[in-house]
């Protein structure tokens, strides 16, 4: 097993660039809930938390795109710094509002701000795509890595900003978050070898990416996917603290992000074969069921045990979690051009950033309405619009492989070096 990932790493400055990318995607994990732990403690309601958390969300869906074109155009090193700047500012912005009480609206002015944060996943997963794009098992193995990864920052990102949030002061982990993004954009930016190709004519030539078909399906599951997310997180932020026990919501969305961990370190292994399109579809089926244990335990277990019960369900429901991710990421590498690869991948975390913000919003009004056990329908109902949308999207899916396949290799490569 440990051979298959040896192998991804043996080309020059690749662990370098994915060990800074790693520090520049912890605050991705940390920023939304550490805002909502902030703003629950300093404001006492789940409601205006999740409203700010899902600010930043929407903002980060309208302009992530936005700085991932230019990426594409200009070079990662030319964008990212200027990008974190502007993040890193309106971050110490909120915490400062937070902080001295300032008026409710200027802490959605500056949840805005926070959304320029430059897309480290996507811009590492570039520069595999780069290195690999000729050897598909390898590029294979190296996308779960980077979900491996992923998940790691969400084991680790909310345990740090809830437990910080609570044991030392409730700015404490948002305020860790823009250290983390600023030495690991830092350090990242500075691995130049690594760094794909600048492509100036990138968003002026061809079909606009948001126009792909198949990258619609994707995005639009993908919503439902960070619905999930986002609900999830409020949710159980809530259900922990209502048991008397905040701290411990950390520990168990660890588990959920654990689940997910090892699914993937075993995905990244396998040699697949089948449709690529039907594994993306068994993904979200299963993350949508998997949601249906929560509720029940959720609502029909209370205290420690209750805690116990969440727990374990999301362990077994994070293990739909990196597949479907993995699956979703080649999905795009197949069908977005390489001069657009970075844009492409962004638009699929917009999807995710827009489902964030609803599912966050959502769950913090039925928690605020109808108690912590019961926002858990939120996730549930949120899993089944992806499996509505994956399912009404399948054909377009295969109908956008099979045109890349069928497409000549000289046209192919026109359009990659343009």
């Amino acid at each position: 097993m440990l051979s298959s990932y040896r192998q991804i790493f043996a080309a020059p400055g690749s662990l370098a660039f994915s060990s800074t990318g790693f520090i520049a995607r912890l605050p991705i994990s940390m920023t939304g809930i550490g805002i909502v732990t902030m703003l629950s403690e300093l404001r006492g309601s789940f409601g205006v938390a999740g409203l700010v958390s899902a600010t930043m969300a929407v903002s980060a869906a309208v302009l992530g795109p936005q700085v991932s074109r230019l990426v594409d155009r200009h070079g990662q090193r030319r964008i990212l710094l200027p990008a974190t700047a502007v993040t890193v500012a309106a971050a110490i912005g909120l915490l400062l509002c937070a902080r001295l009480g300032a008026p409710t609206w200027t802490l959605f002015v500056f949840a805005a701000g926070i959304g320029v944060m430059p897309s480290a996943g996507a811009m590492v997963r570039a520069r595999w795509a780069h290195l690999y794009r000729d050897q598909a098992p390898r590029l294979h193995t190296a996308y779960s890595f980077e979900a491996v990864v992923d998940e790691v920052c969400f084991i680790v990102g909310p345990i740090l900003a809830v437990t910080l949030a609570t044991s030392v002061f409730p700015e404490a982990g948002v305020l860790l978050a823009g250290i983390f993004l600023t030495v690991g954009v830092v350090l990242f930016a500075a691995q130049r070898s690594t760094e794909p190709p600048v492509h100036p004519s990138a968003g002026h030539t061809g079909t606009p990416v948001i126009l792909n078909r198949g990258l619609q399906v994707l995005i639009m599951t993908f919503v439902a996917t960070g619905a999930i997310f986002g609900s999830v997180e409020v949710v159980t932020v809530a259900y922990a603290k209502a048991q008397g026990h905040t701290a411990v919501s950390s520990v168990i969305l660890a588990l959920w992000a654990l689940g997910s961990c090892l699914a993937g370190v075993v995905f990244g292994t396998l040699k697949l074969t089948g449709s690529m399109a039907g594994r993306f579809l068994g993904g979200v089926v299963f993350m949508a069921v998997s949601m249906v244990p929560l509720l029940l335990v959720a609502e029909s277990v209370s205290g420690v045990g209750g805690l116990v019960a969440v727990g374990g369900a999301l362990l077994i429901a994070g293990i739909a979690i990196s597949p479907t991710l993995i699956t979703a990421m080649a999905l795009v590498e197949r069908l977005v051009p390489a001069a657009k690869l970075t844009e492409g991948m962004t638009w699929t975390t917009t999807g995710l950033a827009l489902g964030v913000a609803v599912g966050s919003s959502a769950g913090g009004w039925v928690v605020d309405a109808a108690g912590a056990a019961a926002g858990y329908w939120v996730p549930l109902t949120a899993g089944a619009f992806g499996v509505v949308a994956a399912l009404a999207g399948l054909g377009r899916l295969r109908a956008g492989l099979a045109s890349q396949e069928a497409e000549p290799p000289v046209a192919r490569t026109v359009d990659l070096e343009r």
